[in-house]
């Protein structure tokens, strides 16, 4: 395996205190021999003591699968290049799984194949989302950038997927049946000056975690750390990992239920690292065995709360006021036009403005509301650069009620 393909996405936040977490384990892919790198084995690794669980699923072994839909048995065909082996569950290889605690799954999909797969973890049996394309990149044998070696559940209960180059963004649900949508590509942050979230040199690679607000957070194969926002699909880069070994790629990462990191790599097998979220520093991880893995994966979040021994009550920032009732669409824009949806707004004169990165308003527009439902289109002027901006929207006495963010492509 390349050591560009498998990594994982680092947790952290920079600006906050981190809190203790529920998950004790965590689930590890690893091959089934202590120094392989098939990437075919499931176990469970215990983050206080490092003990590792015998082999729970061996998914390089044939076996019985069922459909995600019908729960009934899949009749599968042996594939030309492949053979049977693309019918086993973890087949050409696995670097993206995510633990759904709520339904006891372990989603994930194999590199080569494009296809949402998860097991069942109370029955140990296997599940195929046969209906429906993951990515819909199609042949991923010749270009590594399609993989997808970063997955996630998020505390809004829907799994996240990012391709190695960043230009395949994935949701999906974890309920019943599978819904999986595709949003898009990242896009880069305007402070991304040389390190770009689509470059193979820096940014391939790693898998994602997510802090309790779902914000995601990926880290590189070459340990450069990115944070996603989900609804404009900003990549902000936000630094690296430091105290790690030249040959060390973290290839898996997990929240630590003291709240740091625990991060292994499908190449080093001399040890584990626990990384400090406050300054992204790494020390070696004390445990008596080693398996070199993939990817791991549990439900710890990164928590984005300030530490206060006080229960303090939060009030809602003035542009919060009308959050669930303006929506902003389409993000990102592509076509210098948008629009704000009103739902059940009070009637009355508001205005809209689009502020860029400096805090400059480059646009405003006055309107009156007086539908409990209404849209209103602005025409954003073509001499606006391309990159982030935030539209907001204030009431007649010049009081924001509503901010979002939106990339203008």
């Amino acid at each position: 395996m390349k050591k560009t393909l498998p990594l994982l996405l680092l947790s952290a936040s920079f600006l906050t205190t981190v809190h203790a977490q529920n998950d004790r384990f965590a689930y590890a892919i690893t091959d089934v021999a202590k120094e392989g790198a098939g990437w075919n084995a499931l176990r469970k690794i215990d983050l206080q003591t490092g003990a590792y669980s015998d082999v729970l699923l061996n998914g390089s072994n044939e076996q019985v699968v069922f459909d995600a839909v019908s729960k009934k048995q899949l009749s599968l065909q042996a594939d030309a290049r492949w053979g049977n082996l693309i019918n086993t569950p973890f087949s050409t290889g696995v670097a993206a799984a995510a633990y759904d605690k709520k339904n006891n799954r372990l989603y994930f999909t194999p590199m080569f194949v494009d296809q949402l797969r998860y097991v069942d973890l109370k029955t140990m049996k296997v599940y195929y989302v046969a209906d429906q394309a993951f990515s819909k990149s199609g042949n991923m044998h010749n270009d590594e950038g399609k993989i997808i070696t970063r997955m996630v559940i998020a505390p809004d209960g829907y799994g996240y997927a990012i391709s190695n180059d960043g230009n395949t963004f994935i949701r999906f649900s974890t309920g019943k049946k599978s819904k999986i949508e595709h949003l898009g590509a990242l896009v880069d942050d305007p402070s991304n000056h040389g390190i770009p979230i689509h470059n193979r040199c820096s940014s391939f690679g790693g898998d994602m975690i997510s802090d309790d607000n779902g914000k995601l957070y990926i880290l590189t194969a070459r340990n450069h750390v990115f944070t996603v926002d989900v609804e404009s699909k900003v990549a902000k880069h936000a630094g690296s990992i430091s105290g790690l070994p030249g040959n060390f790629t973290v290839n898996g990462a997990v929240v630590n239920a003291d709240g740091s990191l625990l991060v292994s790599s499908a190449v080093d097998g001399n040890a584990y690292y626990v990384v400090n979220p406050k300054d992204w520093s790494a020390g070696t991880y004390n445990a008596t065995a080693i398996y070199r893995a993939s990817d791991l994966a549990n439900s710890n979040y990164l928590s984005s709360r300030p530490e206060n021994n006080e229960v303090m009550k939060t009030i809602p920032k003035a542009e919060d006021i009308y959050a669930k009732l303006i929506s902003v669409y389409p993000n990102p824009v592509t076509e210098n036009k948008i629009t704000l949806q009103f739902s059940k707004v009070p009637q009355g004169d508001y205005t809209i403005e689009l502020v860029d990165v400096l805090g400059r308003s480059v646009q405003q527009k006055r309107i009156t509301i007086n539908l409990e439902e209404q849209a209103q289109v602005i025409d954003i002027n073509k001499s606006n650069t391309k990159g982030v901006y935030l539209v907001k929207v204030f009431d007649r006495d010049k009081q924001s009620v509503f901010t979002q963010k939106v990339m203008v492509q």
